[in-house]
């Protein structure tokens, strides 16, 4: 039985998490920080709060593993500084106080493409984000590596709209791992990752989830 604190519930890969994670008879509880509100469930904790001034100390940082659905983009956070500090600085942050409570297992959405040495921001601040929790001495740290993510979002981003209609007819001929990353898939394989929580550190690539 497990209790998991997952950042991002708000989020489409993070809201669906979450409700795969209450239905799931192994998670005893969920801690789910969020901005606002969520619908009240027995087995949720939800505490309010700023990003910006994170309560590391909080008790209810104690879990056994940590799912980190967190993440923007860089027209929403409106500059390449804030869109890091979201992508980045945050997803650290959770996953530092976690660790520092005792979660023994982390489970990552990054992205395909990730590498710390890229000259493109986004790719970039992916592959430092996986370096940067992979520091932190988790004994059992998988990252999540989706392509173009399908679902339907409360928000509307048209570039991964056309991306997706084009991703849709020509899906069938591509190779897995530029196929569309289902949403339900990304979330089944952070729920198992943290649930197994295997010793070591592991890869979930697009062509995994597709």
């Amino acid at each position: 039985m497990t209790h998991l604190i997952i950042a991002g519930a708000t989020g489409l890969v993070g809201s669906i998490t979450l409700a795969k994670a209450l239905a799931d008879p192994r998670v005893t509880h969920v801690t789910a920080p969020t901005r606002s509100a969520l619908t009240p469930h027995a087995r949720l904790t939800n505490p309010i709060v700023d990003y910006e001034a994170l309560p590391t100390d909080a008790d209810w940082w104690r879990a056994d593993a940590v799912i980190c659905a967190l993440g923007t983009t860089r027209a929403k956070a409106g500059s390449d500084a804030a869109f890091y500090r979201v992508d980045h600085d945050y997803p650290v942050m959770v996953a530092h106080a976690a660790r520092a409570h005792g979660a023994q297992a982390m489970a990552l959405v990054s992205a395909i493409g990730a590498d710390a040495r890229s000259r493109l921001l986004y790719n970039r601040t992916k592959g430092e984000v996986e370096a940067s929790i992979g520091a932190l001495g988790y004994p059992s740290y998988t990252i999540v590596r989706p392509g173009l993510i399908g679902g339907e979002r409360q928000e509307f981003r048209p570039a991964e709209r056309v991306s997706d209609a084009i991703l849709r007819v020509l899906g069938p001929v591509l190779p897995r791992q530029w196929r569309i990353s289902p949403a339900e898939n990304i979330a089944a394989a952070l729920i198992d990752a943290a649930l197994a929580a295997r010793p070591g550190r592991h890869i979930v690539s697009a062509a995994q989830l597709a």
